[in-house]
């Protein structure tokens, strides 16, 4: 099982790295790329046709004008998961925008702005359907978070 993450830029970064660890804890193997929509695309459609025989989810990261998301949803029928990334101009809005707003037939699972982690939980998710041990392994993370906050309310009566 693989997730390919493209980025738009290098200012990126700081999300992909949430993507990476949480890939990391579910055992999904990555690939990080930094390919621009707008200013290699060529690139960018050259990379996807090869990758996608390996790649069973893309995710794409941009800010701005954010369409990177939407153009490899074009160029594959693989599942691609849009991550907005906040900008200096609207606070990442216009990237929301721009990412969740899709064509008909070429559809973008959109998380939140900066929302890397639920990125990498969403492909683990989608991986899930195929691969029974990352099902085992997603469901043993929400008891875990459960826990921490049965824990969390337990603490705060016991402090009153």
């Amino acid at each position: 099982m693989k997730v390919s993450i493209i980025m738009g830029s290098l200012s990126d970064s700081p999300i992909a790295d949430k993507v990476v660890s949480k890939l990391m804890e579910f055992g999904i193997d990555y690939e990080v790329k930094v390919i621009s929509a707008h200013r290699a695309l060529k690139s960018l459609e050259k990379y996807v046709k090869e990758s996608e025989d390996e790649s069973e989810v893309y995710i794409g990261i941009a800010g701005k004008a954010a369409h990177l998301s939407g153009v490899i949803a074009a160029l594959t029928t693989r599942p691609v998961i849009g991550i907005p990334a906040k900008s200096s101009h609207l606070g990442g809005i216009e990237s929301l925008l721009s990412t969740v707003e899709m064509p008909s037939g070429v559809p973008v699972a959109t998380v939140a702005i900066g929302g890397g982690e639920n990125a990498a939980i969403l492909a683990a998710e989608i991986l899930s359907v195929k691969y029974d041990l990352l099902r085992e392994k997603l469901k043993d993370m929400r008891v875990k978070m459960k826990e921490t906050i049965d824990n969390s309310e337990y603490e705060y009566k016991a402090n009153k």
